[in-house]
């Protein structure tokens, strides 16, 4: 069974297993000074922790709320991403970042979501550390994009306007050309 059948076949159940959101903030080195990693969910888990473990990686429980996914006619995506910034954890990344380079507030950090089932999720996240249907494998397509801009911080949130990474300024598709030098035995058209 492939890995969308197993997916959609398990969607189309009368019983569905709940969809797991868990995102991945990236920075760059040569933006940021490191390559960092950051993980987190928005969701709840059976552990007291909160952390969900996917493909042997945990992410932290943190409130986060993202939107604008979804494709519109003739439209690239542009979501938003919100995050909690009750704990000051956000605003701590940003000025660790800025200490390194001055006002970059995140901008060119890879932000990529990832969307599983959790009947898929590491066996750790069980209470009795067993899940026969573990699977790392199964999971929706990533959505990876860049951050384009913060949006707004303050006290409570702080807000990132994401982008994909062919559509961010400077970016030209295709990448390179194809000229009549390169492929000479194309010939002319009439």
């Amino acid at each position: 069974m492939s890995v969308d059948s197993a997916i959609f076949s398990n969607l189309q159940s009368i019983n569905p297993s709940a969809i797991i959101e868990l995102f991945t903030l990236q920075l760059s080195n040569s933006l940021h000074g490191a390559t960092t990693i950051y993980r987190f969910h928005a969701g709840s888990n059976l552990n007291a922790n909160g952390q969900i473990v996917w493909n042997g990686n945990s992410y932290l429980r943190f409130p986060i709320q993202a939107d604008g996914f979804a494709f519109q006619k003739g439209q690239i995506p542009r979501p938003m991403i919100r995050i909690s910034n009750a704990t000051g954890l956000i605003s701590a990344i940003l000025l660790n970042v800025n200490e390194t380079t001055t006002g970059n507030d995140l901008t060119g950090a890879t932000v990529t979501r990832i969307r599983t089932l959790a009947k898929f999720i590491d066996a750790v996240n069980f209470a009795d550390g067993t899940n026969a249907t573990a699977d790392p494998t199964v999971e929706f397509p990533q959505e990876i994009y860049s951050i384009d801009r913060k949006a707004n911080e303050n006290r409570e949130l702080v807000e990132f306007e994401l982008a994909a990474p062919t559509d961010l300024a400077g970016v030209h598709i295709p990448k390179r050309q194809c000229t009549r030098n390169i492929f000479p035995s194309i010939g002319t058209f009439n």
